[in-house]
C-alpha cells in the first residue's frame, strides 16, 4: 500500500484535504506550484486539476525512463 505526507506534498490549505478533493484541485494544490504556472500547464496541455496532471502521457514516459535508469 502505498503512502505520502501530504503535508509535504500540498500547499497548507489542501492538506487536510481528501485524497480524491485533491485530485480535483487544480494543479497549485500542489506544494510549489503558483496560480501562474498552474495556467501555464493548462494553456500548454490542458492540465486543470491534479489528476489530470497525474494522467499526463508525458509524465508517465518520464518516470517510466527515469525507472529504466535506475535499474541499471
Amino acid at each position: 500500500m502505498a503512502s505520502i505526507d501530504l503535508g509535504k506534498v500540498l500547499d497548507k490549505a489542501w492538506a487536510d484535504k481528501s485524497v480524491p478533493e485533491v485530485l480535483a484541485a487544480p494543479v497549485s494544490a500542489l506544494k510549489g506550484v503558483s496560480d501562474r504556472q498552474g495556467a501555464l500547464l493548462e494553456e500548454a496541455f490542458g492540465i486543470k486539476t491534479v489528476a489530470d496532471l497525474a494522467d499526463l502521457k508525458y509524465v508517465g514516459w518520464a518516470q517510466a525512463l527515469a525507472a529504466l535508469d535506475g535499474a541499471k
